[in-house]
């Protein structure tokens, strides 16, 4: 697989019916491991092991109804009262992170209402912070996940 710009992480994959498939600890599965797939799974254990988001609190490819559509967001981090805190959009690192991208998941937090929404296809990455007052403003690199207290 293609060398992303997220830490590398210890994973397991196996073959089955000839397709290489990678163990999602989220899911709690083994999945086929696309482009979009691999970088999804090294965001998560990024988000997990660097940014401190408990697996629990993590949900991945779900749907949402976006105003009477089906949609399926990719990843979304929930804050401890069961909020959307953080919602991501993976794509595949040939993909290109348009306009279109960003639209797509602005659209997606227009239902989730999530305080930080983010783009990556694995080699870039932009994340920011929505409020009311300011809009939408990039931030550095993903949030850490809040420590309570």
């Amino acid at each position: 697989m293609m060398d992303l710009t997220l830490p590398a992480f210890d994973y397991k994959v196996k073959k089955q019916s000839g397709t290489t498939m990678v163990f999602d600890i989220i899911r709690k599965k083994y999945v086929v491991i696309t482009p979009e797939e691999w970088v999804r799974q090294h965001l998560i254990h990024y988000l997990v092991h660097s940014k401190n988001c408990p697996t629990s609190l993590i949900g991945v490819e779900r749907e949402i109804d976006l105003y009477g559509l089906r949609r399926r967001f990719d990843l979304v981090v929930y804050a401890r009262d069961g909020q959307p805190w953080l919602v991501v959009e993976c794509k595949s690192p040939s993909v290109p992170l348009t306009q279109k991208v960003f639209d797509q998941v602005f659209r997606y937090n227009m239902t989730l209402d999530a305080s930080y929404v983010a783009v990556t296809n694995g080699i870039q990455h932009y994340c920011g912070r929505i409020s009311l007052d300011r809009g939408f403003t990039l931030i550095e690199d993903f949030p850490s996940f809040p420590v309570i207290g």
